[in-house]
């Protein structure tokens, strides 16, 4: 019986490398209620008017748009791809509490060229968003590529166009190539679910392009597997907030100085940092995340271009041959 097929029978789901979470029930009491009193100043979020028509008509570029939180729009082959969609008001199970959106998203519906591919990292409601993927079900029926049990789940929600994946293997669309490969998270939609769906990032292959989509995740010696494997990275979309308290966080988000060794470990020749300004999902000032990334790419003596991160709506076209990257042009 191969690995995959052996992972399959798990009841859970465990992390490769550490087995740590959050901590007994007292931690999480202890986390929402300095969550609760903790300061809180919004977020302040660049933004510009997304270039739609564009993108519309792009069949050719290689670009990235950054939506919010860890939702991007990824063109790469010829195609449209999602990364985490999540366009509803809250990050919840329910429409009259929970996290609330903090910025508008820099796409919409209504804006988004027609969708080919779905990517879910994982179930939890900051990057599963039922109500967004019944839209664009209906939209556009895209294809969606999640880790195992996850499209299980979205086939008992009427969900036809489904692949899973465990870690390590791949799907293949046409040209693209879209590679599961481990992270250190974990899973859980409610109080009895904890780690029975697997969660993933996923490498995007095109001819002469690779992209790396990280989800969430806390550092692990996972980054430096998957660049073994898949190194150079061209692009890598990594989470740089929700990360205090750290005593909480560790096992399970990056912060901004993690961020920077998942990049070196990924080989990666640029990054996006992503997971912040969106949801106010912890206590760390909203405004941190950019500002520590920022000193934490130059104490490691990389380039400021190598690590950065964008606007809500903003597009980088991506040239593959140099791995360079340019803002679209938003002047009017």
């Amino acid at each position: 019986m191969s690995d995959s097929q052996d992972r399959r029978r798990l009841a859970r789901f465990h992390n490769r490398y550490s087995r740590a979470h959050h901590g007994p029930s007292w931690a999480l009491l202890k986390f929402v209620a300095e969550l609760a009193t903790s300061p809180f100043e919004p977020p302040e979020v660049a933004r510009v008017a997304p270039t739609v028509d564009a993108l519309r008509s792009n069949r050719n570029a290689t670009t990235a748009t950054w939506i919010g939180h860890a939702s991007f729009l990824l063109q790469q082959g010829g195609y449209n791809l999602l990364t985490d969609p999540v366009l509803s008001e809250r990050a919840s199970p329910f429409s009259f509490a929970g996290p609330k959106r903090l910025q508008a998203p820099g796409l919409t519906l209504e804006t988004l060229p027609p969708i080919d591919l779905v990517l879910l990292s994982h179930d939890h409601y900051d990057h599963c968003d039922l109500p967004t993927l019944q839209a664009l079900r209906q939209r556009d029926d895209p294809v969606i590529v999640a880790p195992l049990r996850l499209g299980q789940w979205l086939g008992r929600r009427g969900f036809d166009r489904w692949v899973e994946l465990d870690w390590w293997e791949q799907h293949q669309h046409q040209t693209l190539h879209i590679h599961a490969v481990p992270v250190q998270h974990f899973s859980g939609r409610a109080a009895l679910d904890r780690n029975r769906r697997l969660w993933a990032g996923f490498i995007i292959e095109s001819p002469g392009w690779r992209c790396f989509f990280a989800g969430d995740s806390g550092y692990s010696r996972d980054f430096a597997d998957i660049g073994a494997r898949f190194a150079p990275i061209d692009l890598a979309l990594l989470p740089i907030g929700a990360y205090e308290p750290r005593a909480f966080m560790a096992p399970v988000h990056a912060n901004p100085e993690e961020a920077v060794r998942m990049h070196q470990d990924l080989g990666a020749r640029r990054s996006i940092g992503m997971h912040w300004g969106t949801f106010r999902l912890t206590t760390e000032p909203m405004n941190e995340p950019p500002q520590r990334l920022q000193r934490a790419v130059a104490a490691a003596g990389l380039p400021a271009e190598a690590f950065i991160t964008v606007a809500l709506g903003e597009t980088l076209y991506l040239d593959e041959a140099a791995g360079d990257t340019a803002p679209a042009d938003h002047s009017t």
